[in-house]
């Protein structure tokens, strides 16, 4: 029988960090189970909550469905003995469960269903997942009762937050994730702090930052350090996908009054975002001004790790982030790997940051994201860090998609992901494929249109499709795709192919009988990027 759980209103916090505390050190009886490098047995319980401040939150159309590119996390029934229970806000289409399992290799598709268990709270609201479960005690129950044995289980997130901790306390499991009490590690501040323990290069600025008079001096200090600099940033502590960059013109002085003025004149990172709005969430959250690094020529690389129970750094991928919008500076999808010039530098200075992270205590998937730039393409590149993200990242499931469906994994020394057969693998991955003509298509419809169009993954290649955020579609015309190929022109090409067939697929139903594609470039792209 199962021991009973203390009641939400029952828990105060002291018995709450009490009991936390006590179940940290199960995470590392069950870790070869979480890292894949054991066939264990060991229940999973997935809640990918998006738990951030409701006004970034509200920033994602569709956020709700971001709660599925996580499924990728059903590379855990791979093993055999695992068991794993899924909740989400709201249910997920049956065909999209099918769709993954019949694509996960080395395990019959029956059996792995048998070990799923997918939990709902039927709450569609614009609010954390996690809050929607602790107001739910009957789905925290049966969330417990899905639990094959409390002792070999563990909570995954996407970020941790006091909720997460008190999850995790309420059905009596280690959470998987950082301990919330570390988040500040991972802010915009303390990003800053981190880079200068571990000897990391970043560029000028200035750390907590919270008023618009507290700006306009530390913009000021920057241009007398850099008396050339053009731009500076604004960046709120803990905003995300760049959400929270505001783009500042410098003035042409230190005159403090113009300094100010420019601060007042920031460019929003979103342009419905009003300036006094901005200002009250940097009173409120805190910030950084910082030098804006031009160049000749710049990219945005990141590299994702994992820090474990023993103090390990784990060195995952790198990619190359693909960045829009109106500022340049929101995360619109991402290139696997990052480039040859600048992956090796990247990876030696997120093993550093991870060091000083795991010296702190803190136990989480990341990623840093970067800078490369040169002023001439016979340069080397340089490269400095931006921020450090302590969560699950937009980076995170493109490649355990690419752990999904080839069982592949990475070469620790070039970098490179290598498939079971060897060969090296790229991909390119985005959330934000949009479009107006994709609303009112069902999943029954997409999974149509990838079968007749020949885009499936296929494990003979090792090249092709997967979707995800597939619940989005109709309602939002919004979708989430991963392209897998043999090398970047492979899996552009794919990708180029993918949106062309979307588009004549959701003009005209279906290909005409006999339809030809075009030689040379595909036909013209909708405003899906």
């Amino acid at each position: 029988m199962l021991p009973k759980p203390p009641f939400l209103c029952d828990l105060t916090l002291e018995q709450e960090l009490e009991a936390f505390e006590r179940l940290k050190p199960r995470l590392a009886t069950v870790w070869g189970a979480v890292s894949g490098s054991a066939e264990t047995p060991a229940t999973s319980v997935v809640v990918p909550s998006l738990t951030l401040d409701n006004e970034e939150l509200a920033k994602l159309t569709g956020a709700s469905y971001y709660e599925e590119r996580l499924l990728f996390l059903l590379i855990r029934l791979r093993n055999p003995r695992a068991n794993l229970v899924y909740v989400t806000s709201q249910p997920v289409h049956p065909l999209t469960l099918d769709y993954y399992l019949n694509l996960l290799a080395g395990v019959p598709a029956s059996h792995a269903r048998a070990r799923l268990t997918m939990l709902c709270a039927y709450d569609a609201s614009a609010r954390p997942l996690t809050q929607k479960v602790l107001e739910r005690p009957r789905l925290l129950q049966r969330i417990r009762y899905a639990i094959h044995d409390h002792d070999r289980a563990y909570l995954t997130v996407f970020n941790s937050t006091p909720l997460e901790r008190r999850l995790a306390v309420l059905l009596g499991i280690p959470l998987n994730g950082l301990d919330p009490s570390l988040a500040h590690l991972g802010s915009k501040s303390g990003s800053r702090r981190v880079f200068k323990q571990a000897g990391v290069e970043m560029p000028a600025g200035v750390e907590d930052i919270y008023t618009p008079e507290e700006a306009a001096e530390a913009l000021g200090e920057l241009k007398r350090q850099r008396p050339s600099m053009k731009r500076a940033l604004i960046k709120l502590n803990d905003s995300f996908s760049g959400e929270g960059n505001a783009v500042v013109a410098c003035p042409g002085s230190n005159d403090q009054g113009m300094a100010r003025r420019a601060i007042d004149e920031a460019a929003m990172p979103v342009p419905t975002q009003g300036r006094s709005r901005y200002f009250e969430k940097l009173g409120r959250m805190g910030g950084v001004v910082e030098e804006y690094i031009e160049a000749g020529e710049t990219v945005s690389p990141s590299a994702q790790f994992r820090t474990s129970p023993t103090g390990e750094v784990l060195d995952i991928s790198t990619h190359d982030q693909i960045l829009g919008g109106d500022s340049g500076q929101i995360y619109l999808g991402c290139n696997f790997p990052a480039q040859d010039g600048y992956r090796q530098q990247i990876r030696a200075a997120g093993l550093r940051v991870g060091e000083v992270l795991a010296r702190l205590g803190a136990i989480s998937r990341f990623g840093v994201d970067f800078l490369a730039w040169r002023n001439a393409p016979h340069e080397p590149w340089r490269i400095t860090a931006l921020e450090i993200n302590l969560r699950v990242v937009g980076t995170t499931h493109p490649f355990l998609a690419l752990r999904f469906l080839t069982g592949g994994d990475m070469d620790p020394v070039s970098g490179q992901f290598l498939s079971l057969s060897g060969r090296p693998k790229h991909y390119r991955s985005t959330d934000n494929l949009c479009s107006e003509l994709y609303r009112g298509i069902l999943p029954e419809d997409l999974i149509d249109m990838v079968s007749m169009n020949a885009l499936h993954y296929s494990h003979r290649t090792e090249s092709g499709v997967l979707f995800h955020m597939i619940g989005a579609v109709s309602e939002f015309g919004k979708l989430g795709l991963t392209v897998i190929g043999n090398d970047r022109d492979e899996a552009d090409a794919i990708y180029e192919r993918t949106i062309d067939v979307l588009r004549l697929e959701a003009t005209f139903g279906h290909l005409p009988s006999g339809f030809q594609w075009p030689a040379g470039k595909p036909a013209t792209r909708s405003t899906a990027s």
